[in-house]
């Protein structure tokens, strides 16, 4: 039976570079967040969870741009393995939306952040467990470092925010991966700049964030954006 990601030496999984190490680094660092999540409130609960979008939406898309479709090349059973994945990286999207449209003192919020903390963790289960074991026995070293850099590179250009609308599979979110990239970061510095800035000027950037996340939306409710490779949506 093959074993876990999580149970294997850096060398195992095809050195530094291989994707299944820059991937388990950043689950690492995911369990990490998610510790310091447990039992912050107010504005502090608030600071975890922008660091947990800006780690979890970059990491997510790179995996359904690069990662996922060589799986479903490579392997008979691929698309249902993907598709899985696929369902938990979409209600992260959609909890994530839905905390950001409540307010801290609503009921529904504990619900709400207790179910993305275990499908979070569900997710990194998921993949060290199954899908990486399965991808590693289709693949060499040699592929598994290539794989790491195109994974780096579109997680370094990635949306850093929830869009539950989008395809989770090309062509959709890679066609309205740019776009969002862009926005989304952009919104990601005027939110850090609102933080320090004088009260007299706060309100103006933050109306210049509400803009751009408007924009966001009108980019991912474009139909092109919400088809996937096998003419669905992803969305629910």
């Amino acid at each position: 039976m093959s074993r876990s990601i999580a149970d294997q030496t850096v060398e195992e999984l095809g050195g530094p570079g291989s994707v299944f190490s820059r991937q388990r680094d950043d689950h690492a660092q995911l369990d990490r967040l998610l510790h310091e999540l447990d039992g912050a409130t107010g504005t502090d609960q608030e600071r975890v969870l922008r660091r947990i979008d800006r780690l979890v939406f970059s990491h997510a898309f790179a995996e359904e741009t690069v990662l996922w479709p060589v799986i479903r090349r490579v392997l008979p059973d691929g698309d249902a393995l993907t598709r899985q994945v696929e369902e938990e990286h979409q209600e992260v999207n959609e909890l994530v939306s839905e905390l950001e449209t409540l307010p801290r003192d609503d009921p529904r919020r504990a619900a709400a952040l207790s179910r993305l903390v275990e499908v979070l963790r569900e997710d990194v289960r998921d993949e060290e467990d199954v899908l990486f074991p399965r991808l590693q026995e289709a693949l060499d070293a040699d592929a598994l470092r290539r794989l790491g850099r195109q994974w780096q590179l579109a997680r370094l250009v990635s949306p850093t925010r929830p869009h539950p609308t989008v395809s989770r599979r090309p062509p959709g979110n890679a066609l309205s991966g740019l776009p969002l990239t862009v926005l989304d970061r952009t919104r990601d510095l005027v939110d850090a700049g609102v933080q320090h800035a004088p009260t007299r000027i706060a309100p103006a950037g933050q109306a210049l964030s509400r803009g751009l996340a408007t924009v966001a939306g009108w980019v991912e409710r474009v139909p092109p954006a919400r088809r996937g490779d096998d003419g669905q949506s992803t969305s629910r």
